[in-house]
C-alpha cells in the first residue's frame, strides 16, 4: 500500500472518533496539557491518552514534555492531505453524476 494512502487511512481513522475530533477542536484554540484536554471527558486518563496516541501517530498533534507535564498542539498539515483527497473524490463524482444526469435526460427524450 502506498505510504500516502496509508497515511490517509490513519487520518480518517483518527477523525472517525468523536473524542478525537473534540480534542482537535480544542487544540485549534491553542496548546494544552493532557490533564486539561482530558477534563471534559468521562474516561480514565489511560484510556484518554490512547486517543492522544492515535492523533500523534497520524501526525495531527505533536507533544512536548516540559518537566512532568506533556503539552499537545495541533498540526493541521495532515488535514490538508485529507481535504485534497476529498476534493479529488468530489470532482470525480460530480463528473460521473453529471454524465448520468445527461444520460437520463437523453433517455427520457427517447421514450416511446
Amino acid at each position: 500500500m502506498p505510504k500516502q494512502i496509508y497515511q490517509l487511512d490513519r487520518i480518517f481513522y483518527a477523525l472517525a472518533d468523536p473524542t478525537r475530533r473534540a480534542v482537535l477542536e480544542r487544540l485549534g484554540a491553542g496548546s494544552a496539557a493532557v490533564s486539561e484536554l482530558a477534563q471534559p471527558f468521562d474516561m480514565a486518563l489511560p484510556s484518554f491518552t490512547q486517543h492522544l496516541t492515535v492523533l500523534e501517530g497520524c501526525g495531527l498533534v505533536r507533544s512536548e514534555k516540559t518537566g512532568r507535564v506533556r503539552i499537545y498542539q495541533l498540526v493541521p498539515e495532515p488535514l490538508h492531505a485529507a481535504e485534497d483527497w476529498m476534493q479529488e473524490q468530489r470532482t470525480l463524482w460530480d463528473g460521473r453524476l453529471n454524465q448520468l444526469d445527461s444520460y437520463l435526460i437523453n433517455m427520457k427524450g427517447k421514450k416511446p
